[in-house]
């Protein structure tokens, strides 16, 4: 109840101010018009109001994840571009404010300061209000555009010890599908099109198939079990597929969600590698694929044993690594094993939202994660953060389009 009044005190505090900007532009307008324009504003917050109540006293649980996050996306799209528009109208009332406060001390010839009279500047009131579409009409291409424009990203790494008959293997990586997050069937059909295009020798997924249950990814099997590869898909849980963050009924709905989940990776052909190993051979030459459950530093889950995957690869010329947290690479894998060759991860998604032009490259997920995206290097050890797939929150991507990984290792 007190966040529903927070909420509810905070929205109309915004939407009065910024209604002021809207009542400004169109005072000249036709009354017609004028009335279109001032009961129109008001329409986004009756709804934003009725879900705030329908959230609170209704049951949100009780329609799909994608409609409520579809509720969560418009609220959040809506209030924050109208921060944008505050600020404007709030430098207007700064500028007010301050002519009022200094006319106490000083009174010209006419008794007026120079300039504009103390009324709310026109100019900065459309300014606020173009202020505000920005950020929402970027918001909104980044679901219709960004969502589902899939990048191929190619990277070559050398490796000294790779055998002469891996020579040039091609990996593909695919990570955060999260599949009930998906509201394109056909978009994600041409995706993983797209990477079959590629022709990888084997494909890598590390993690996060869905967003909480295991039935998100049901009416998605029938497309991701076309992914083929001459050595095999190889797969791993990231922290979203266990289902901590979701209310189960008992723990036993628990276990069933994870096993049905489990059942999900075989369906489509995955080998899922739980804290297991296995590996690649051909010509007699062989190297390891190691996969672990996922293993995250601070609130994320820790149920990957990599002491126990790694058992048994001793002897491998050359190591890689399904860790779904990128995190786990300093804090374990390169401390502990310094044989592994390759570590391929996911989990940031790039923040789903950044600027790469070039040699810059800025994310929001940068102050979190110091490997966010792309390849690392360190010694002799290389990680690979993929940007991800799918999205989860905001069903769209800004600066940041989902990503098919292409690998070669080459001896070198």
């Amino acid at each position: 109840m007190m966040t529903l009044i927070f909420f509810t005190l905070l929205f109309l505090v915004i939407d009065y101010y910024v209604f002021q900007a809207v009542k400004t532009v169109s005072d000249d307008w036709t009354p017609l018009w004028k009335t279109i324009a001032r009961t129109a504003f008001w329409v986004p917050t009756v709804l934003s109001f009725a879900a705030l109540f329908w959230w609170t006293f209704g049951d949100p649980y009780g329609v799909s994840a994608t409609t409520r996050n579809w509720i969560i996306t418009g609220l959040i799209a809506t209030y924050f571009s109208k921060v944008f528009a505050v600020v404007f109208l709030f430098i207007d009332d700064l500028y007010r404010g301050l002519k009022w406060a200094v006319s106490f001390f000083y009174k010209g010839p006419s008794g007026d300061l120079p300039g504009e009279g103390i009324t709310r500047s026109e100019f900065l009131s459309k300014t606020a209000l173009v202020a505000a579409a920005i950020p929402f009409g970027t918001m909104v291409y980044g679901i219709v555009s960004g969502a589902h424009d899939y990048r191929v990203r190619r990277k070559t790494i050398y490796l000294p010890n790779l055998p002469k008959a891996f020579d040039g293997i091609k990996i593909g990586q695919l990570s955060d599908i999260h599949s009930g997050s998906f509201f394109n069937k056909v978009a994600v059909k041409g995706g993983v099109e797209m990477m079959l295009q590629e022709k990888p020798d084997v494909l890598f997924f590390t993690g996060d198939l869905v967003n909480n249950e295991s039935s998100e990814v049901k009416d998605y099997i029938d497309i991701f079990n076309k992914l083929k590869a001459p050595f095999g898909i190889y797969s791993v849980t990231g922290n979203h597929d266990y289902g901590d963050y979701h209310q189960w009924a008992s723990h036993a709905a628990k276990q069933k969600n994870f096993k049905d989940l489990i059942e999900a990776h075989r369906l489509m052909g995955f080998n899922l590698l739980m804290n297991q190993h296995h590996f690649l051979e051909t010509a007699g030459e062989k190297i390891a694929v190691i996969g672990i459950e996922n293993w995250g530093e601070r609130k994320f889950s820790k149920y990957g044993k990599l002491d126990k995957a790694y058992a048994g690869t001793e002897e491998a010329p050359v190591k890689l690594l399904l860790s779904h947290d990128p995190s786990h690479w300093d804090s374990q894998v390169r401390p502990l094993y310094p044989d592994i060759d390759v570590a391929f991860a996911g989990h940031t998604h790039g923040f789903q939202f950044g600027v790469e032009i070039g040699n810059i490259k800025w994310s929001p997920s940068q102050y979190a994660y110091k490997q966010w995206a792309g390849l690392y290097q360190e010694g002799s050890q290389y990680l690979y953060v993929n940007r991800g797939f799918g999205y989860l929150g905001y069903p769209g991507r800004i600066g940041m389009p989902p990503e098919l990984t292409i690998i070669e290792l080459k001896r070198g």
